[in-house]
């Protein structure tokens, strides 16, 4: 990945985290990007343009490593819930987690799957999707007076 590329990703992402409404907590959302990036993006494979994280890198140790990595991907979850997204967001989020876990926990593929997944990233752009929608759906109360 280029530097240039990199640049753009974090661009991209500081736009949408502008887009949020000012009562959104902004250091969460900073903290679940930097789990998001550290568990599927945060090392490049040489030669090549593709990103993994840790989490095809632990969920290589069998049983314990697909824990962990369920246990990391679950911290996105809980901190999505805490800032309030819709429940329908919060299955689709649980629904990545699981469908990473069963897929990862396949012997040699499922580290394969993991890497491609990128579960928490797909649960990032949810949080952030639905956060900024929000704000868009919210009902504006206008008040009506006779003349």
């Amino acid at each position: 990945m280029t530097a240039a590329r990199g640049r753009d990703l974090t661009e991209a992402f500081d736009a949408s985290i502008d887009d949020l409404p000012d009562s959104v907590d902004r250091d969460a959302v900073e903290r679940m990007r930097s789990v998001a990036y550290v568990l599927d993006e945060s090392v490049r494979v040489p030669g090549t343009d593709f990103r993994v994280g840790v989490d095809p890198l632990v969920s290589a140790v069998p049983v314990v490593g697909d824990a962990l990595g369920v246990g990391l991907s679950l911290y996105v979850v809980l901190e999505a819930a805490r800032l309030g997204v819709s429940y329908t967001t919060l299955v689709e989020m649980l629904a990545n987690v699981t469908i990473d876990a069963v897929g990862g926990s396949v012997p040699v593929v499922g580290d394969v799957f993991d890497a491609v997944w990128k579960a928490n990233k797909r649960n990032l752009e949810l949080v952030l999707d639905d956060l900024t929608d929000a704000d868009e759906d919210e009902w504006t109360s206008v008040e009506v007076t006779r003349e």
